[in-house]
């Protein structure tokens, strides 16, 4: 297969739209389903730290690495494909969230601190 470039989202969601249509697996692509899917696939990224240290898993050998790497790509293939059927903007959305969480992390209270919001 002939590797094009992915160089924004959009670009990434009309990929990954051929590749689905061109395999009919429309009907398989729910939003239950996808939404199932990337909790497995958030797990299998998961199972690649899973019992090292904080140390080891900021610095990961190349194989390991390359492991994170695909499931990651994973995530973020289910993400864009449920965000594309349920016709959310993963920008605009992400961006929203970020200014959410900016009044519920004022920096004054939350800088240095692990706490929840509502524990501040």
């Amino acid at each position: 297969m002939q590797q094009t470039s992915v160089d924004s989202l959009d670009t990434l969601k009309s990929r990954i739209r051929e590749f689905v249509f061109s395999r009919q697996w429309e009907r398989y692509h729910t939003p239950k389903n996808l939404a199932m899917a990337l909790i497995v696939e958030a797990a299998e990224l998961v199972e690649r730290f899973q019992w090292l240290s904080p140390e080891e898993s900021a610095a990961l050998e190349p194989e390991r690495r390359e492991q994170v790497r695909q499931e990651i790509a994973d995530v973020l293939i289910y993400l864009t494909r449920l965000a594309d059927l349920l016709d959310i903007d993963l920008l605009e959305a992400a961006a929203d969230k970020l200014e959410i969480n900016a009044r519920k992390y004022p920096v004054e209270q939350a800088r240095g601190n692990a706490a929840k919001y509502n524990e501040f």
